[in-house]
């Protein structure tokens, strides 16, 4: 990238040349192959006031040249502003060429997509599972079952037709609710 820092009724010193580059430098993030950078910083007068005008001109490969104009009382403000704003102009450009990516109407038509198997994948699958829970059981041998086995609880139906929970707590005993 080739850098271009020019002062206009102004002088720039080291300083302000060093912010200058270090504003440009930044915009080297986006991978934009930038070709040059112009930096033109003037002064002008107004109501007995002195403000200053900062002009960023980036020039990329086929593409247009982004211009960015911003004025402040501050020379560095103005600066830091143009820097944002190009940064923010290069982003919009980058994100344009990442992300965005144009589909055609022949390659839309060349996947074939079948609605039905889509449909039928985007819904959930429901396995019937046969329950034991119907039949009658005795709650020592559901106990047996449970000490058995590495469940956490037991759901069955007791031999006078009630729902039941056989849990094991935390503190070793089993509960029936």
């Amino acid at each position: 990238m080739n850098i271009s820092l020019t002062g206009r009724n102004l002088e720039l010193t080291d300083a302000i040349k060093q912010h200058m580059t270090a504003s440009l430098e930044s915009l080297k993030k986006y991978n934009m192959d930038i070709i040059s950078a112009n930096v033109i910083a003037s002064s002008q007068h107004k109501k007995g006031k002195e403000h200053f005008n900062v002009e960023f001109v980036i020039n990329l490969p086929q593409k247009h040249t982004i211009v960015i104009n911003q004025n402040d009382a501050d020379l560095y403000a103005a600066v830091d502003i143009a820097a944002e704003r190009a940064e923010k102009a290069l982003r919009r450009l980058h994100d344009k060429e990442v992300d965005h990516r144009k589909v055609g109407l022949n390659e839309l038509k060349a996947e074939d997509v079948d609605v039905k198997e889509v449909q039928e994948e985007m819904e959930d699958e429901i396995i019937p599972v046969e329950l034991e829970l119907y039949k009658p059981r005795e709650v020592e041998d559901v106990l047996n079952d449970l000490k058995e086995s590495g469940k956490m609880f037991e759901i069955f139906i007791d031999n006078e037709n009630k729902t039941r929970v056989l849990y094991k707590r935390n503190d070793g005993k089993f509960g029936l609710y």
